[in-house]
């Protein structure tokens, strides 16, 4: 997002109406914001163009499609040189069963969340693949006991 965009109150309720139900036409948005439905149109095409919002995704139950299991995997690399950095970051974009990936400040080089079906599955994610990556110098596993809360909406 352009640093210097202003939103004002009705293109944050348009923002926050998104996040919670993306399906929302633009005339349901313009009764629930109070504004026209063109305008609501023209506001959703501007806060687009400047990239507060972005693609449309549905999301889905991980238990639904037999992914229950999230495992949050610190890594830690041999090397922070450029390359092996790049090398890492390309294979975490190639592997599914990444869905997050944070570069860290502290102890540890990255935090990513994994979704798999079981311990087996993660075991051989994190022995083959993850720790047989040549950028990979050790891994530190959390298995999450359950999910106390999950949102991908931002205050706005």
């Amino acid at each position: 997002m352009k640093q210097n965009r202003h939103m004002d109150l009705v293109d944050r309720r348009i923002v926050a109406l998104l996040q919670n139900d993306a399906t929302l036409s633009h005339a349901d948005l313009a009764e629930r914001v109070g504004a026209s439905t063109a305008s609501c149109w023209r506001r959703v095409k501007a806060l687009e163009a400047v990239g507060v919002l972005q693609r449309t995704v549905r999301l889905v139950d991980p238990t639904a499609i037999g992914r229950g299991v999230n495992v949050l995997c610190n890594v830690r690399m041999r090397s922070h040189a450029i390359d092996a950095r790049q090398s890492f970051e390309q294979f975490v974009d190639g592997r599914a069963e990444i869905v997050e990936c944070f570069s860290m400040s502290g102890e540890w080089d990255y935090l990513l969340r994994v979704v798999v079906a079981d311990v087996a599955d993660y075991n051989h994610f994190l022995m083959l693949a993850l720790l047989g990556h040549p950028s990979v110098a050790g891994a530190s596993s959390h298995f999450a006991l359950s999910m106390t809360k999950y949102t991908t909406a931002l205050p706005v």
